[in-house]
């Protein structure tokens, strides 16, 4: 089975999403943005979200985490939970 880690910051605007992501792709740190401004409770680890598997996560995030490449911010990714950036940090077919 396919299995991923990836981590994430989730917040409710797109406007916010953008704003981070032009943050840290500016040279921000992602978990110091996931810490600070994600509404995840993963944002305590700075965002990370440990080993998952396909399927384990919603759909729109899942697309996202099994095709995006490696070390790159993704997003906004917007699933019923509001908007997400993600950067997958390993993973394994």
């Amino acid at each position: 089975m396919a299995t991923a880690s990836a981590r994430h910051i989730l917040v409710k605007s797109e406007a916010k999403c953008l704003e981070l992501k032009a943050s840290i792709e500016a040279g921000g740190d992602f978990a110091a943005a996931a810490r600070e401004f994600s509404d995840c409770p993963s944002g305590a680890r700075g965002g990370d979200l440990g080993n998952f598997g396909r399927g384990q996560m919603v759909p729109e995030f899942d697309q996202v985490v099994f095709s995006a490449p490696l070390n790159t911010v993704q997003g906004p990714v917007k699933t019923q939970f509001g908007y997400h950036l993600l950067e997958v940090t390993a993973r394994k077919d």
